[in-house]
């Protein structure tokens, strides 16, 4: 296994910039953030580290050399919107990026693109799985075309009231997995695997690894803390952030010898990523700093 880290939480960084702190800190890969160039309200959002739409043969030897350069490899192509909004406009914007990306995707000699499903937020699953069959079928097809894998994280998008009641991601349990693989069988599509989603959703983030070993594309390494007495008062139907916090691999309730341990049992060899929102380290270039840092040390205990 790789270890590294998700872009984003360098978003005031140029590419290079961001490749010379992974190299300096010593990790072997990077995530990298592709979204479009645009402004974005939501954290770790917006984030362009390589521009798709501004991609020319000299810009892409120019990344893959400096990569080569600096032994750092590019894990995926990171893009997390809603391609299920109900903006028709928005939504063909986003699926045109995301057909866009996987065009670019072999360029950088990197076969995994990693996103969200998406979800209409007030209809229920079974209508969000229709319409997920209707949009994503064409872009698993044109993966297919390309040789490029789309690794869905399982994150439910649903922190406060602005994604209630159902969140903005259907891939969020075993449960759905099994119906959306179903509806489309693909080889190349499959999940960008984070436990800590599944520490406040009560589901075991162990077990999983076994039965869908073989959809598991990408690996993020993100810790969630669930502060008991904050949910005993508010209970396990409120936003979820009432009760629980996204903290470093290590300072929150994900067991990580058991979850790389598992990884090692099932013989997953690939990309694995720190993904890093803490508001404990934010606010300063130095704590964004520190954070990696601090990160890196506790996961390379586990990771040769």
């Amino acid at each position: 296994m790789k270890l590294g880290f998700v872009s984003a939480i360098l978003d005031s960084s140029s590419f290079e910039e961001m490749i010379d702190t992974a190299a300096s800190i010593g990790y072997e890969c990077v995530e990298v953030a592709c979204w479009p160039v645009e402004k974005a309200s939501r954290r770790y959002a917006g984030v362009t580290h390589i521009n798709i739409e501004e991609l020319s043969d000299e810009k892409i030897e120019s990344i893959n050399q400096y990569c080569r350069q600096k032994n750092v490899s590019i894990s995926a192509l990171a893009y997390y919107p809603n391609p299920l909004t109900e903006d028709l406009d928005k939504r063909a914007e986003i699926v045109r990026h995301l057909n866009a990306m996987i065009e670019a995707a072999p360029k950088f000699h990197v076969d995994t693109i990693t996103t969200f499903i998406g979800r209409i937020q007030n209809k229920t699953i079974e209508e969000n799985l229709k319409i997920f069959q209707e949009v994503w079928t064409p872009i698993i097809q044109k993966a297919e075309k390309h040789k490029v894998r789309i690794a869905i994280e399982n994150c439910p998008m649903l922190f406060d009231a602005g994604q209630w009641p159902g969140g903005q991601n259907l891939m969020t349990t075993p449960a759905i997995w099994r119906k959306a693989f179903s509806l489309i069988p693909s080889d190349y599509f499959g999940l960008n695997y984070d436990p800590s989603h599944f520490i406040w959703q009560n589901i075991d983030y162990i077990r999983p690894l076994y039965e869908f070993k073989d959809k598991i594309f990408h690996v993020h390494y993100k810790d969630i803390k669930i502060y008991p007495d904050k949910l005993k008062d508010a209970g396990t139907m409120a936003y979820p952030l009432e009760y629980m916090s996204p903290k470093l691999p290590g300072l929150g309730d994900v067991d990580w010898g058991k979850y790389v341990s598992a990884l090692t049992d099932i013989g997953y060899d690939g990309y694995t990523c720190i993904e890093i929102e803490d508001k404990a380290f934010e606010g300063t270039k130095e704590k964004v700093l520190d954070s990696l840092k601090l990160s890196y040390r506790y996961m390379r205990q586990f990771i040769i």
